[in-house]
């Protein structure tokens, strides 16, 4: 399978169970999930597990990250220190197609605490279904690259 079919997955302990849940719904779609997180359930460190996610996708082994903390704050601000990358929390389908369209996000991060996990589902997936849209929006995401320069 190609990267482009590929994604990063990684979570820390607090949201283990709603990692394999996703990863089980977006293999069933086609995707090949690279998970990366932990698969036990003692305390681990949320910024070393979206670093590492965001490296696959920064280095184009992956097309797309899904990353996941209790909160999704934290793990998304530690991915979005890696150059390239533009991660976004979402709590609702709204954001999760925005992001993709708007901020052509390539990560996502989702709090397990914070939604459940049929509603995690369904931000994954409109996340996933939504393409970037370009244009004006294509202007302004070049300005975000810049900033990392």
């Amino acid at each position: 399978m190609t990267a482009s079919k590929r994604i990063a997955l990684s979570s820390d302990h607090a949201a283990i169970e709603l990692r394999k849940a996703v990863a089980a719904h977006i293999e069933a779609q086609g995707w090949e999930v690279q998970d990366i997180g932990p698969q036990t359930p003692e305390s681990t460190h949320y910024p070393k597990h979206g670093a590492a996610a965001a490296q696959l996708v920064a280095s184009g082994d992956c097309a797309l990250g899904i990353i996941l903390c209790g909160t999704g704050q934290g793990i998304m601000m530690a991915a979005n220190k890696v150059k390239g990358i533009r991660c976004g929390v979402c709590s609702d389908t709204f954001s999760a197609k925005m992001i993709r369209a708007h901020n052509d996000a390539n990560m996502l991060s989702i709090g397990a605490r914070v939604v459940g996990e049929g509603l995690a589902l369904e931000i994954v997936d409109a996340f996933l279904g939504t393409e970037f849209e370009g244009g004006r929006h294509g202007i302004r995401v070049d300005m975000i690259k810049s900033l990392e320069d």
